[in-house]
């Protein structure tokens, strides 16, 4: 122990039996039970010291090792993009025939309206898509339609939480955050969970946090919708440095903390918001090795930027979060989230404001997909594109859309599904699912199949009781699986 170490170091004041074994919860039985367990990756909270992060196996060989899921912010119409509708055609101004559901907008509904694109035909799968992704289409027989989707929530709020988190009404833990806790991450130099620009709204940091999991799990946001990708660039890296300190100096520094941290913790019965922290500050210096790197988007060829639409100006921004995904993706970030931000909510200019959207992402996630299957990554990588619910057949105004999160649609690519596949459908006009519904509790359950998990397992106890992700449903869609 050099001069410096031992000016700072305090031997540990002496402890009562008593005051062990209240620190220990149940004695020393707890201890080795607690020990056992942990050893086998059984334990719901982190051993003190030990990586919550560590790569740990699922229940069974899983087809998918990590996610990325594109999230189109605001709810896409799935009767102007992957649900073609050839009645709406044929009864386009005709009043809705049925009673309307439960809605967003207290008007009454307006008539039957027809897609203002057209649909083609596409690669040997021949699914039908708009003309609003003409670059997405030319991937479509590597991507696998989910035309049922089924949520509950009518607003926003709601609709994003249940999306994200499986629940519409309560706090719980986001889809990303069960996956590391499940998976650990490939990387201990990078956070298992990244979300790009995430939303502040309609939940916010609630749709990326690990609830009542150890923080650990909770994603890490890399800047805000309201960013510009050259404003936050530089940020990720900036955080983690402390100028004027040498590294030698950062991990003196981060050693005097941890061990102020655990002589504390031991007196608190490992407390997991404590041994949280200390695993962020470690996490933090350990970044410093690979995240300029990582977060260096423009270190990339001009043909590979080109590629994700970085060299237009309406395409650049989304375009540079896909790229920075497949960064992150190739270095073992085991879930990364990428938002387009609030721009899809589209009750009126339904025409103008989803050709505007629809062109800024186009050709960034068609970029995506075809980078990853070139670089071999697709096979078990689960792409997932989604918005919160999607729109009703029925206009709103002369030109609009309500919300309508009774059959919508989404689709995933690569990570075992079935690729070139349909999977559902809604009705005639687009308003319900009504063959192989797929609620989000059904949705949750194959994301987690896919990457290995037995959804109705893969549970934390907090409050009492054992929580998972699909809380108490849930139906695996074997049919999307290869």
């Amino acid at each position: 122990m050099d001069p410096i170490q031992k000016l700072f170091h305090r031997p540990a004041k002496p402890v009562s039996r008593r005051a062990a074994l209240r620190a220990a919860a149940c004695g020393f039985g707890h201890i080795g039970l607690m020990g056992m367990l942990g050893e086998q990756g059984l334990t719901g909270a982190p051993t003190a010291g030990a990586s919550p992060l560590a790569a740990k196996k699922p229940h069974f060989e899983g087809k998918a090792k990590r996610v990325i899921f594109l999230f189109m912010h605001g709810g896409p119409s799935h009767v102007d993009t992957f649900d073609y509708k050839e009645r709406l055609f044929k009864d386009h101004g005709k009043p809705l025939p049925m009673k309307r559901p439960l809605a967003f907008a207290d008007a009454p509904p307006g008539p039957l309206m027809k897609s203002p694109w057209q649909f083609k035909a596409c690669g040997q799968s021949g699914i039908m898509v708009s003309d609003l992704f003409p670059h997405v289409r030319e991937c479509v027989d590597d991507m696998c339609i989910v035309r049922s989707m089924v949520g509950e929530g009518v607003d926003h709020g709601a609709a994003l939480l249940q999306t994200f988190t499986g629940s519409s009404t309560f706090v719980r833990p986001s889809m990303g955050a069960w996956v590391v806790y499940g998976l650990g991450t490939e990387n201990q130099n990078l956070p298992g969970f990244i979300t790009i620009k995430p939303a502040l709204s309609h939940g916010g940091a609630k749709n990326w946090s690990s609830a009542f999991l150890p923080g650990a799990f909770q994603g890490t946001a890399i800047g805000n919708s309201g960013l510009k990708a050259a404003e936050i660039q530089g940020e990720p890296i900036e955080y983690l440095m402390r100028k004027g300190f040498s590294p030698e100096q950062q991990r003196f520094e981060l050693d005097m903390l941890r061990n102020i941290n655990r002589r504390h913790q031991s007196i608190r019965s490992n407390d997991p918001e404590l041994e949280a922290r200390i695993q962020a500050y470690e996490l933090a210096f350990r970044m410093q090795a690979q995240a300029p790197e990582a977060f260096l988007v423009e270190s990339e060829s001009e043909a590979t930027k080109k590629l994700y639409g970085m060299d237009k100006p309406n395409t650049y921004e989304f375009g540079w979060q896909c790229l920075l995904a497949r960064r992150l993706a190739e270095r073992g970030v085991r879930f990364i989230q990428c938002t387009h931000s609030y721009k899809w909510d589209q009750h009126g200019q339904l025409f103008e404001k989803h050709n505007e959207n629809a062109a800024e992402v186009d050709k960034p996630i068609s970029g995506l997909l075809k980078d990853l299957k070139v670089r071999g990554l697709l096979k078990d990588t689960l792409v997932i594109w989604a918005g919160e619910f999607g729109r009703t057949p029925v206009s709103q105004g002369n030109d609009g859309r309500d919300h309508n999160p009774y059959g919508y649609s989404i689709w995933m690519a690569g990570g075992g599904v079935k690729a070139g596949f349909v999977y559902g459908a809604t009705d005639e006009i687009g308003y319900h699912a009504v063959e192989d519904r797929m609620h989000i509790h059904d949705f949750h359950a194959t994301v987690m199949h896919l990457l290995g998990f037995d959804h109705e397992k893969l549970t934390y106890r907090s409050a009492g009781r054992d929580f998972r992700l699909t809380d108490i449903a849930g139906v695996v869609a074997k049919k999307v699986v290869a």
